[in-house]
């Protein structure tokens, strides 16, 4: 067996990215990231990009503070499929939650998908708690390009920051 390891640097998410986040999501997708650029040049907020020496992203996630007062919330959490289970969305959460903890605040929060067990696990792991649930919607691009609504139900999660 060969390990292999690599050299992982967090940086803000840029426009020129989008074009290498095809695995993140359809182009619909993609267009709110752009959209959440933009909210980010004003400080609403943060949008993540983790990568390897090539400097392309293999990760991202945003950190909105407008959510909940005194709290920043991640959403848009996602990890290249084929370099899952490999320790990036622990960098990419705590480098978040290292931003929050810039801005001066204590808490984080984030939902995740009922049925999205790995994720809760990391997020467990990460010391955040399940404080509720919660229906979400969200209009998602198929195959034919047409948009169609994707309803779900999310647990709610917080983390106090230390």
């Amino acid at each position: 067996m060969i390990d292999v390891v690599l050299k992982l640097s967090a940086r803000d998410l840029v426009h020129a990215d989008l074009e290498s986040l095809g695995w993140a999501g359809s182009a619909h997708h993609l267009a709110d990231v752009s959209r959440q650029l933009e909210r980010a040049r004003f400080g609403e907020v943060d949008y993540l990009a983790v990568c390897p020496a090539s400097n392309i992203p293999v990760a991202k996630c945003g950190v909105d503070y407008r959510v909940k007062e005194g709290v920043g919330t991640l959403w848009q959490v996602a990890v290249h499929p084929a370099l899952q289970s490999c320790g990036i969305g622990t960098f990419l959460v705590e480098v978040a939650q290292q931003r929050i903890r810039n801005r001066g605040l204590r808490h984080a929060e984030l939902a995740v998908e009922e049925n999205n067990s790995r994720a809760r696990a990391l997020y467990e792991r990460l010391g955040y708690v399940a404080y509720d649930c919660r229906p979400d919607s969200w209009d998602e691009q198929a195959p034919d390009g047409s948009l169609r609504r994707y309803e779900t139900m999310c647990v709610l999660m917080r983390k106090e920051l230390a």
